[in-house]
């Protein structure tokens, strides 16, 4: 299977005109049809809600289009809250999910309205410290041991800091409900980026059994069921995709039989797919900027790990097109190299692809989600801007490039920069 870039080397060369390279690009023509295709899959629950995991990437133009479908957010700091509140999110449009949580990132989302979903026991009374137990409140859960898929092994819940034990969960539900909670959500993780229409059934039928367990040893009144996200993207051309239509056939499968079944058809199913609502349509666009000939083959790239950490934390795997080039053949094979004083900033090792010339352009796929919004600023790299690729095929600035201004304005107070900066 063959990964196509979004854009043409035309209009980077166009856009780099304007807004030099590295740059991250969003396709909003893909991310629309993407967000109508999970509404659609999920159309026949009457409460459903995608929230956009806000930590994937948090720019407001593109949270924008996703509220169009009627997504909400999903927040875990209070940086991420106050971008919320700044785009007009209100109320149940937010869940807040975090873990360690600051006691004035509970008052602040209290003062919103959002939905909390508390990640530990001792988050009870913390809370209840703080502002008092909401009427809605949801409790996240950890079911322990490996997560498996048939006969698979997914993940490790039991090795994972997040949520309540099901023991726990009971307990805390009864606490909750004395303290004046109403509806109660349920809410888990149990497996990240998975690449198989059978996730979100198989987890499901964990939690709707849990709902059922948990409505008739505690009484409460079960509102709604987060999926959350772990609904994964093909980083590798030869991945097969999920099909969002045979995932949310198979969620619904499953709730007739266990939720519909046990007198509970009227629980709302929230999700928060940030690597799937948005990984696909953005990537890093960087301009092969050196060559090296030593022990291996070498180009090296305006961009390096600062812009797209995932390969050089993870190992991960990002596909890359020479812009130009996508019917040579990929009969050389490289490093893609960044310039940090690290040897793994590293897009790309021992990569076939063809001859790639300086200045050419190098379209890195898949970075929508947790690109832009993993930046750091090791060896004073600045992170770089954000382009939306818009439907009519022009493009517009949704983040400008950092400048050394910048870097060093939270050194303001000390006025040590100002003679360099004004050089």
């Amino acid at each position: 299977m063959e990964k196509k870039p979004f854009v043409t080397k035309s209009k980077i060369e166009e856009i780099a005109e304007q807004y030099p390279t590295p740059f991250h690009i969003y396709d909003e023509k893909g991310i629309r049809e993407n967000a109508a295709r999970v509404k659609e899959a999920f159309s026949w629950n009457k409460g459903f809600k995608e929230y956009f995991a806000v930590k994937a990437t948090p720019n407001p133009f593109l949270i924008n289009i996703l509220r169009e479908y009627g997504c909400g957010v999903d927040c875990s700091s209070m940086t991420e809250l106050m971008l919320a509140d700044a785009i007009g999110c209100r109320g149940e449009d937010i869940m807040f999910s975090s873990n360690d949580t600051p006691a004035e990132e509970f008052i602040y989302a209290d003062k919103l309205g959002a939905t909390i979903n508390l990640d530990d026991f001792t988050h009870i009374e913390f809370l209840d410290k703080l502002t008092g137990i909401p009427e809605t409140i949801s409790c996240r859960f950890n079911p322990g041991g490996y997560f498996s898929i048939a006969n698979s092994i997914m993940d490790n819940p039991g090795d994972a800091k997040y949520g309540f034990t099901k023991e726990q969960l009971i307990e805390g539900f009864k606490i909750l409900k004395d303290k004046g909670a109403k509806h109660f959500g349920i809410h888990a993780f149990l497996a990240s980026n998975t690449v198989t229409n059978d996730y979100y059934p198989e987890l499901a039928r964990i939690l709707f059994e849990l709902a059922v367990e948990l409505r008739d040893k505690t009484g409460c009144d079960i509102k709604f069921i987060n999926l959350s996200g772990g609904v994964g993207i093909p980083y590798k051309p030869e991945d097969e995709p999920n099909d969002i239509s045979v995932i949310g056939e198979g969620v619904r499968r499953v709730y007739e039989e266990v939720l519909t079944a046990n007198g509970m058809g009227d629980v709302a199913l929230y999700t928060e797919m940030g690597r799937f609502m948005m990984g696909p349509y953005g990537a890093l666009v960087t301009k092969a900027a050196h060559e090296k000939h030593t022990y291996k083959e070498y180009i090296g790239c305006d961009a390096c790990a600062c812009n797209l950490m995932r390969p050089a934390m993870y190992g991960a795997y990002h596909h890359i097109t020479v812009l130009g080039k996508e019917n040579e053949p990929c009969d050389y094979k490289y490093d893609i190299t960044g310039s940090l004083c690290e040897n793994n900033d590293k897009f790309a090792v021992d990569r076939m692809l063809p001859k790639i010339d300086l200045g050419d352009y190098l379209f890195i796929h898949d970075a929508g989600a947790h690109g832009f919004s993993m930046g750091y600023n090791y060896n004073g790299k600045l992170r770089s801007a954000e382009i939306l690729l818009k439907e009519d095929g022009d493009f517009e600035l949704i983040r400008r490039a950092e400048t050394p201004e910048d870097y060093f304005a939270t050194f303001d107070s000390l006025g040590i920069f100002d003679g360099i900066l004004k050089k």
